[in-house]
This record gives structure tokens, sequence and C-alpha cells, in this order.
């Protein structure tokens, strides 16, 4: 039997980036905001990597930029690959490109369990009701909508809580993803990532330092995430043919990775693994990539890792759960504050955030052709979003999160046709079938248009002419907007 029915104006399930982020944008606008989360912060996760885009687009939004800032996390100037034809390493920086001067021109490497316990903290400081230990079990359907949650508490009691909107930011371990639609998977990545921590690593030369080291070699690739000046995040992703290696000895399965990948047994020489705490374990996460049918329907909106998941080649994760999260607040402020049609936010939310998902699925596959100069990378990145750049720029802007680019596509088609590396951004724009899903007329042209307010430039793009919205100047909602056509 279940307690209670409290009524909130937002319920977001799960406290990680993507729920703190949207919980915080919307209590800030004085709504009243229920977060439940299933853990007890802090807590350990993985992804630990972070882009530009989170760091100097959403955290100053929040108000938690200077927190952050504070911790003294490890500076991440941009990433060093060993990745391609050639045996020799190759680094980018993010201030390589125009969009992105020297004082933004950084991210983090971040210790998760005290960034996100941070932005949870702040949530709570914004007004968000927080309560940790809290298992959703269920969401309330009345009528086609979803009205609230069923959860049980910390003290193992059974309870109702009900609002107009939920957001399920809970993960890839989503219970609720099901009721928007269902989950499609990937042909071209099913890979499982083995990882743990080491002390005493070895560094990259100064100033990249605090790059993330992407490795790749005849089994799948590494990444090497120097979280301090001693702390290091290693992890191997294998493809699903070699995940039969994972059915050993998980500590005898990460040696023979690294004695077989020379760089990373170059690095880890002096280094031994951490066996205590937090860090403690080997721990083994399914990096299938997948999408969902649809990221919202009336009353729930999916966001982060529970609409979509990404190979993690690029350390996406916390960009896509933050950048999904700043759409579903605004689309939620705007309903609250406005009343602007729903169906109209909430298209808006959810072709933004696949165009963003699709140009790094769609880079991804060209990246993993490791039969190429690191020139050819540049190119491809050029190619996806329709640029003229020179050199590597439309590479960085891409890989900071700070891109622009256009593609909506339904999941299954998505993905089936990824499995030629030939296919090109505008094959699937020229697909018009999956618009119907999104209630937008065949007869509707796409065209991309400048989102001139951003907080970074080129930090999002428009999405499919004719849904008319663009953030209001202070980035917490929409408002009508004028699209031109052909502009860039």
């Amino acid at each position: 039997m279940y307690d209670s029915n409290e009524l909130f104006d937002l319920i977001v399930i799960g406290g990680g980036p993507a729920g703190s982020v949207c919980a915080t944008l919307v209590a800030m606008q004085n709504h009243n905001v229920l977060l439940l989360e299933a853990e007890q912060f802090p807590r350990h996760q993985i992804g630990e990597s972070l882009l530009p885009s989170t760091i100097h687009g959403i955290l100053p939004m929040l108000g938690v930029y200077d927190d952050i800032k504070s911790v003294g996390f490890t500076t991440k100037r941009g990433g060093t690959f060993r990745w391609g034809k050639s045996s020799d390493l190759w680094t980018f920086a993010f201030d390589e490109s125009f969009l992105i001067d020297t004082e933004i021109g950084y991210a983090y490497q971040v210790d998760r369990a005290t960034f996100d316990h941070i932005l949870l903290k702040n949530a709570q400081m914004k007004g968000v009701h927080v309560r940790e230990q809290c298992s959703v079990h269920d969401a309330i359907v009345e009528n086609g909508r979803v009205t609230g949650v069923q959860y049980t508490d910390d003290n193992g009691n059974k309870r109702l809580a009900k609002a107009r909107f939920v957001v399920d930011a809970s993960g890839h371990r989503s219970r609720l993803y099901r009721h928007a639609g269902k989950r499609v998977y990937s042909k071209f990545f099913e890979n499982i990532a083995l990882y743990g921590y080491y002390n005493g690593g070895k560094r990259l030369p100064e100033p990249n330092n605090g790059n993330i080291l992407t490795v790749a070699f005849d089994k799948g690739w590494f990444w090497y995430i120097p979280l301090s000046k001693t702390l290091t995040s290693v992890g191997v992703v294998l493809s699903r043919d070699e995940a039969f290696r994972l059915q050993d000895d998980l500590e005898i399965t990460m040696a023979a990775c690294i004695n077989n990948c020379p760089i990373i047994s170059e690095y880890l020489a002096s280094a031994e693994r951490v066996t205590k705490g937090m860090y403690g374990d080997l721990r083994v996460r399914t990096d299938y990539s997948y999408c969902n049918t649809h990221f919202w329907m009336p009353g729930l909106v999916l966001a982060g890792d529970a609409a979509c998941f990404i190979d993690p080649v690029f350390s996406t994760g916390v960009h896509l759960a933050t950048y999904s999260a700043l759409l579903a607040g605004r689309s939620i402020n705007t309903c609250l504050d406005n009343g602007f049609d729903e169906q109209r936010c909430f298209t808006e939310f959810e072709v933004r955030y696949r165009n963003e998902y699709a140009k790094f699925y769609q880079y991804l596959v060209a990246f993993y052709d490791t039969n190429r100069e690191k020139e050819g990378y540049f190119w491809a990145a050029r190619n996806i979003l329709n640029s003229e750049e020179r050199d590597n720029e439309a590479f960085v802007r891409l890989v900071a999160g700070v891109s622009s680019g256009a593609l909506k596509a339904d999941s299954q088609v998505f993905f089936d046709t990824r499995q030629d590396l030939g296919h090109t951004v505008q094959s699937l724009i020229d697909n018009r079938d999956s618009l119907d899903d999104l209630g937008i007329s065949r007869t509707d042209d796409i065209d991309a248009y400048s989102d001139r307010f951003c907080f970074l430039p080129g930090f999002e793009y428009a999405s499919l002419k004719g849904t008319g919205l663009i953030p209001t100047a202070d980035g917490f909602r929409w408002c009508e907007g004028r699209h031109e056509a052909g502009s860039e």
C-alpha cells in the first residue's frame, strides 16, 4: 500500500548531473521540485572526463561554477590519441578552435563522487527537495499522461508523489523509459568496458599532462584519465567479440590487456592498482550504445542516459546529460510559466537532443575506422558538420561539445543506416519518414539557423524549421524566434 500523495511542479528521478541540473534550473524559476535519488551521495560513478560546454556553459547558469573551480580538479586542455595509422601520439587543444578562446579552452578531469555531490547540494541550496535512498518503482499514468511516481523512501515506506511533469534522469538502469518508447541498440557499438584506478602512473609532458590519453590497440582501446597528480582512471573498451575475456579473472584480464598495449603498459609500469575504498574494485560496464524511440510522452521526459547512450571515446556522457537537462528544464519552465503548447516545447527538446547525439554517433562511426591518418579524422569532422574550416577546427568544436549541425532520425533507421561508413548526415535528413513521430509536417524544410542566445558560441544548434522556438536571453525558457533559411 502506498502512502502520501504530495504534489509538485516537477519530480526528477536521479541525482546525477542530468537530474541535478534539470531540477536546479526549474527550482531557480520558483517552481516546486522534488528529486528522488536511490543512493546516498557521495557515491562512485564512471565518466570523469568533462567537456568545456558543461564547465563554461551549464555550471555558470546554476551558480556553481566557482564551487567546482575551487576544488582543484585536474585541468584538461584537450586530448591525446594513439589512434589511426600512425604509431605516434597526436594531440588537440580546445583553444585551437576560433570559437573557443584561451579563457574557456579547458575542462576538468573530475572525481565524479565529488563533482556530482556538489551539483546535488547546489540543487538543494537552490530550493530542490532532495531525498536520497529513495527508489522509484514506476510511473503513475492516468489517461495517457504520467502524473507522478511510486517510490520507496529511506525508511522502507511505499509512497506516492504527483507532479505536472516527471523527468527520468536515472541513467541506463531506467525503469520508466518504456513508457515513452522502446530502447533501440546500436548494431555498430556493442562494447564492454573493464576499468579500475591506479596510483603512481606516468603523465604526459606539460602542458598536456592533464589531457585524457586514448590509445587504440588490437583488442579495443584504453582510456587513461589523470584525476590527480597520482590517481588515474584506466579503462579498456572491448568489442562484443572480445567480451569472452571477461569470463576469466578480471585482474588477469586487465593485466593481459595492459600488457598488449605498449603505451599503457609504459605509463603504468611503476603504478599500483587501488584495491581499497571507493576505487578499490575492478568494474565492468556494458557500453552498448542505444537510443530510445521517443524521448518524452505527456508528463514524462527522459534525460541523459535514460534517453540515449553513446560510446565514451570522446567523453560525451556528462555533456549529453547536462545538455539534455538544460533542454528539458527550458521546456518545463516554458510550459509552467507561459502556457506554451507542450507538444511544441518538448518537440524542440527532443529534436535538439537527438541532433546532438546523432552528430557524435555519426562521427564515431568514422572515427572507429582506425585505418586513417589523423588528417582523415579532421576531414570527417568537417564533413559531419558541413564545415569548410581549416585544419582541425571542426574536430575540436565537435569534441568540445560546441559544434553545430542538424540531424533527426528514427532510432531504428538511424542505427541500421549507420552500418555503412559511406552514409552522410544528409542521407538521413532526406529520409523524412521519421518526422511524423515528432508531429512535424513532411512539407516543412530542414534548415539551419543560428542560436544567438548561447553561453558558448555554437554550444547548441537549432532544430527542425517550424518549431519557432529559441532560448530566451537568460537560457531558462523558450521564446518565439525567427528562422532564417540557409543561415549558419
